[in-house]
């Protein structure tokens, strides 16, 4: 369900242009890889493009002890998930006290390259790329505010996921039958605790919402605890409650 008409890896362009990129990245130490998890070092002004793995954006702000915006280093920061980058997407972070923006490789072997927005002039053709990219994460930003609008959290929380593999999702299928698609995944695990930062609630109520969603058929998990949306939601339900019907009683 991946979208190929947005990513700057399937858009039509000359390899040899990203070729040029890469290597003018390499020759002025403007890229690197990062392991899972490890903070991208990114600064406000530059603009990063992620050529492999994911990135994942985290947000903060300082919040005192009655619940209001305080600008004391003393209190511990909320973090919230923000969302991925995918390979192919560029993305920049933004400054304004007491909000802070944060980047963290959320695959191994995520290469990142970054440069100064003037370094575009010398691609002219892939500035009007990445300012296409910008304008369709926007619209799907709006779409993400949308869904954390709904007031039933089980609400934001299908809606939340049916966004991410929407946009990310790639295609599974069984080995009885390969050439069937039973639905779409997510290419990488989120923890309850990520997802329940993004849609306002904790990780136990996601932990308990998601298994209601699993009953209804609405969503499954796959490989690795991979979260999947089936394409035949009635047939992924049936399938579960057979499941549960064959598992012993605790």
């Amino acid at each position: 369900m991946q979208s190929t008409s947005t990513s700057l890896e399937t858009i039509d362009r000359p390899f040899i242009t990203w070729q040029r990129i890469i290597d003018w990245a390499q020759e002025h130490y403007r890229c690197r890889t990062f392991n899972k998890d490890e903070r991208i070092p990114a600064r406000p002004g530059l603009l990063y493009l992620v050529q492999k793995g994911s990135v994942r954006l985290v947000g903060s702000a300082q919040v005192s002890a009655t619940g209001k915006l305080s600008k004391s280093t003393d209190e511990a920061p909320e973090e919230a998930f923000l969302g991925f980058v995918g390979a192919g997407q560029p993305f920049e972070l933004v400054a304004q006290s007491p909000f802070t923006l944060q980047a963290y490789a959320h695959a191994d072997q995520t290469h990142v390259v970054w440069m100064y927005w003037h370094d575009l002039d010398n691609w002219p053709h892939f500035r009007r790329e990445i300012m296409d990219a910008f304008r369709y994460q926007h619209q799907r930003k709006l779409l993400w505010l949308s869904t954390l609008g709904q007031r039933r959290t089980i609400d934001r929380l299908l809606g939340f996921l049916t966004l991410l593999i929407e946009e990310f999702g790639l295609p599974y299928v069984s080995e009885a039958e390969p050439d069937v698609v039973r639905g779409y995944r997510l290419p990488w695990a989120l923890t309850h605790a990520q997802i329940g930062s993004a849609i306002g609630s904790t990780r136990v109520t996601v932990t308990r919402l998601m298994g209601k969603l699993r009953s209804k058929g609405l969503i499954n998990t796959e490989d690795d605890n991979l979260i999947c949306l089936p394409a035949n939601p009635e047939s992924a339900k049936a399938k579960n409650q057979n499941k549960q019907t064959e598992e012993p009683m605790e």
